[in-house]
């Protein structure tokens, strides 16, 4: 048993539930994450992916279960200055970049670890320059959004996230918005991470991508954790009907 496995979850949801009105989205769902690994949610559209991506950082609430990542419960926590302290823990990048248009690069990394967790602008900066070589982008502190390709801004909205020093960083598709030849970036981006020891959650479509660097693999489909395991496993071995034909169409889609 490696150092991992014996560690508690950092990360642990059970019987989570949430709605959105008569819609039941999420239905009990349950799961654990070990610091340091990484954790990618496959399956098909409206299967609850982005939602459990959103309760885990407290974006939206829950109707019932519970959901603790570190020291944090999250599902009791519903003011936003509550919630200051785990957007310290917790980053999110999302599959639009929402950066700020008038502000550069630096300024859009420096903004809420300044304004939000009140750090010294000088320090940030100093830490924001680390981040930008870390994500490929050194001499781009000037540049507008604008001025970026969509690869080069995802990557920005990542180095944003390390910015706030988490402990997790939860990555919503964030290849989906960008064309083939510059997925290929942001990927590598977040493989360095992957093996840095960074603690990473992923909704992703990139099913080779997933088998390559999770440590886990959730399948969800209809609001439910349906399979999970490690990537050999369920690439290559689905236990559920629906897995498997899940993936004979996204792998041939790939493939073809």
């Amino acid at each position: 048993m490696n150092v991992i496995q014996q560690q508690a979850p950092l990360i642990e949801l059970v019987d989570v539930h949430k709605s959105f009105g008569a819609t039941e989205v999420l239905k009990g769902v349950s799961m654990s994450i070990r610091r340091g690994e990484t954790a990618c949610i496959i399956g098909p559209s409206g299967s609850g992916k982005s939602t459990l991506l959103r309760c885990l950082n407290g974006l939206i609430g829950v109707d019932r279960g519970t959901i603790r990542v570190g020291s944090f419960n999250v599902e009791k926590m519903r003011r936003d200055r509550d919630l200051v302290p785990l957007r310290h823990e917790v980053s999110m990048v999302f599959q639009q970049y929402n950066l700020f248009p008038h502000r550069t690069v630096m300024e859009n990394i420096v903004m809420a670890p300044v304004q939000v967790l009140g750090q010294p602008r000088d320090e940030v900066k100093k830490r924001a320059a680390e981040l930008l070589a870390r994500v490929r982008l050194t001499g781009k502190e000037n540049a507008y959004p604008a001025q970026l390709s969509g690869g080069q801004q995802q990557r920005v909205a990542i180095a944003r996230a390390l910015a706030m020093q988490p402990a997790v960083i939860l990555f919503d598709e964030v290849t989906a918005a960008l064309d083939p030849e510059m997925v290929s970036e942001v990927l590598a981006v977040i493989r360095d991470l992957s093996r840095d020891g960074m603690t990473c959650v992923l909704v992703t479509h990139e099913m080779r991508f997933a088998e390559e660097v999770a440590d886990l693999v959730f399948f969800t489909d209809r609001g439910t954790i349906v399979e999970s395991g490690a990537p050999a496993e369920l690439f290559h071995a689905p236990r559920d009907p629906r897995l498997a034909s899940f993936l004979g169409k996204v792998l041939s889609r790939t493939a073809a």
